[in-house]
């Protein structure tokens, strides 16, 4: 294996992978290494990506990235977490929020208690116990006050809301600044290496031939090198997620800036709201073997909180991943690696992963196939845990008024969601596998808003006093009232802080 450095990186595409790639990588790096962007700008990008979970601060703030500038650059809101309406049944609501759900016990997870108080009606929804998921309800929002410990301000975690194409932009000013060389234009053909088949170069319409070493496909979902060049493969799990197609509206802004995204269950899918400065982001995400495209219009216009601002743009996807991520001297990151509805604002995420683990498997330019091999192996295992907990959705509701309902509440899932879903469902256990993104208090939250509810609870849960245990609970819900209560509505925190 030659241990000779890669010295030219080539990312083909741009929009929110590219960029994020590039800033990351040049940052890294530290101009070691040349690094070349190729975009066109007649090919436009998906953006449907405005809506994500917390990790997103920990990549903006390795880039060493202001958070009130970054939000006055990308339009940007807080979130707090995710309301679902109609997903367990039509007329329910529940948010899926970040962060803790109640008070940590040496013993056992808080939910148990809670667990034995709703079998005897004396709880309260499960949403009154987080601070994050009571507060958006209220249109509530601050940053986590780590100087308080133990109170619940402390445990605040957030997310964020912007405009996929700000955002893009604004981390295209920062990689050029460190040095990242932008390319505009059309690829017409990639050149291949004789006889293992790397990639040696990108050949531009206009005729320039860019060569690199390594090269991260961010092309989206037509992968131009890492399926049309290197055949990578893709493993269609649409028999999970069987929706396929998607409509994406901007609208006028309406209504109490909230602090979290909102997904509302359709008759065959389920329709997005995403809060901004100065919009609202939304679309219709639905199976076409259910609906057609002019009944999905309809249900999106319809639903919409204020004037559309442009005509739906439709969008085709088949859910799944690529059989190899990693294949030869190229990278897949982004839509070209695979697609996972935005359900629980995952896309983002995966990007992140994806350029963490590019770094840390950097290769020399022998690429050692171990290394792919591990490369590769993670990033099947963290689309299958995060395909998993989409399913989840799908698969845990009592809807029965559609074909499409009926289809998903009686579908078989993975192995790997089943036994999850049968240990709740015997005695509220929540099982995460080692590190996979979604934490127990997701699984819980979920489930319970799914309907999801265990016949049973710990048996620790009921060491103590029935009305021990319900004051106990009980206290926990009045202080988290009382923060909320004390906390600036989201607009407020955003006009002293971060209007774009």
């Amino acid at each position: 294996m030659s241990l000779e450095p890669v010295r030219n990186i080539v990312i083909v595409g741009g929009g929110t992978a590219g960029w994020m790639a590039a800033a990351a990588l040049s940052k890294v790096l530290e101009g070691h290494h040349q690094i070349r962007l190729v975009e066109s700008d007649e090919i436009g990008i998906i953006g449907v990506g405005e809506a994500t979970i917390p990790h997103i601060g920990e990549f903006n703030s390795a880039l060493g990235i202001d958070e009130d500038e970054f939000l006055r650059a990308t339009q940007g809101t807080f979130k707090l977490g995710i309301e679902f309406v109609n997903w367990g049944a039509i007329g329910d609501r529940y948010v899926h929020g970040f962060g803790f759900v109640g008070q940590a016990t040496q013993a056992l997870p808080f939910h148990h208690f809670w667990l034995r108080m709703a079998q005897l009606g004396r709880a309260l929804p499960l949403e009154a116990y987080s601070i994050n998921t009571a507060a958006p309800r209220a249109g509530k929002f601050m940053r986590a006050r780590k100087d308080m410990p133990g109170s619940p301000v402390a445990d605040i975690s957030h997310a964020f809301h912007f405009d996929a194409g700000l955002y893009a932009r604004f981390l295209r000013r920062l990689a050029e600044g460190r040095g990242v060389r932008r390319t505009e234009g059309k690829i017409a053909r990639v050149s291949q290496r004789e006889p293992d088949g790397f990639i040696d170069a990108v050949v531009m319409e206009s005729g320039e031939r860019i060569e690199g070493d390594f090269f991260i496909d961010c092309s989206g979902m037509r992968g131009l090198l890492i399926e049309q060049t290197l055949k990578s493969g893709f493993e269609d799990w649409s028999h999970w997620l069987p929706v396929d197609r998607a409509l994406a509206v901007p609208c006028a802004s309406a209504g109490p800036l909230l602090p979290m995204t909102r997904s509302t269950a359709h008759p065959a899918g389920w329709q997005w709201r995403i809060p901004l400065q100065h919009r609202t982001g939304n679309g219709h995400i639905y199976c076409s073997s259910f609906m057609g495209q002019d009944e999905a219009t309809d249900i999106l216009l319809k639903h919409l909180d204020g004037e559309p601002l442009a005509d739906p743009r439709p969008l085709k996807f088949t859910t799944g991943r690529r059989r190899q991520f990693w294949n030869r001297n190229c990278v897949a990151v982004g839509l070209s690696s695979g697609f996972l509805e935005p359900l629980e604002s995952t896309s983002i995420h995966l990007i992140h992963t994806a350029i963490s683990r590019i770094i840390s498997f950097f290769p020399h330019a022998g690429f050692d196939a171990a290394d792919i091999a591990e490369y590769n192996a993670q990033t099947h295992w963290e689309y299958e845990r995060i395909r998993d907990f989409l399913v989840l959705h799908y698969k845990a509701t009592e809807r029965d008024d559609s074909e499409f309902w009926n289809y998903c509440r009686t579908m078989p899932v993975p192995e790997t969601l089943q036994r999850k879903m049968d240990l709740f469902r015997s005695n509220g256990r929540v099982q995460r596998d080692g590190l996979e993104l979604f934490a127990e208090s997701s699984w819980l939250q979920v489930m319970v808003g799914q309907r999801l509810m265990p016949k049973a609870h710990h048996p620790f849960a009921d060491l103590r006093s029935e009305d021990e245990v319900a004051a106990y609970v009980q206290h926990v819900a009045v202080v988290i009232d009382k923060c909320v209560k004390a906390m600036p509505t989201q607009a407020e925190f955003i006009a002293q802080h971060c209007r774009a």
